[in-house]
């Protein structure tokens, strides 16, 4: 009868044991999950190139709305979104800061993919992905719509409709500060 009850209690130990694990494991992937920006957070800052030879930074914007497109030329709905992400910028652009954020690894790909698409919007190159990383983007095309006080307003993962940005900018562009 010892060993009986030896081997109930190993068990009940283990159970416990995996109940813990379990527990442990959903707590740290959800604080991992935290760490990226969600709706009403602050944005995180950040420095890249643009196409434009020029440092942009995202604290050089503060106090403007500011759309933040994370992209690659190799995604089919980025290319189907990009006629549209043009036609709001150049409707827009006046009014909130577009900064379209490019994880490809060759430049002159991106570069001919905007001419090739007769595009202007303003291109950053995030080729080793840190800023893509430290937003959490893991599906393309995601975008940050960033309030002026530099809070994520809104975040859209996948394709966005005309509609969806129209909507979406004409929102953002009503919190601008004068």
């Amino acid at each position: 009868m010892g060993a009986r009850k030896k081997w109930v209690q190993i068990a009940i130990f283990a159970v416990v044991l995996v109940i813990g694990v379990f527990t442990i494991i959903t707590n740290l992937s959800a604080s991992d999950s935290k760490k990226y920006p969600q709706v009403g957070d602050k944005a995180p800052d950040f420095s890249l190139v643009g196409l434009d030879g020029k440092t942009h930074k995202l604290s050089d914007y503060k106090g403007k709305p500011v759309l933040v497109n994370f992209w690659g030329t190799f995604c089919p709905p980025c290319k189907e979104e990009m006629p549209d992400l043009q036609k709001q910028y150049d409707k827009w652009g006046k009014d909130i800061v577009f900064l379209e954020v490019n994880v490809d690894k060759n430049k002159v790909t991106v570069q001919g993919f905007m001419d090739q698409y007769s595009l202007n919007l303003p291109v950053l190159l995030d080729a080793k992905e840190e800023v893509r990383k430290m937003y959490g983007v893991m599906d393309y095309p995601t975008t940050f719509f960033i309030n002026p006080d530099g809070k994520v307003e809104v975040k859209k993962i996948g394709q966005m409709t005309e509609s969806f940005m129209e909507q979406t900018n004409s929102q953002l562009a009503a919190l601008k500060k004068s």
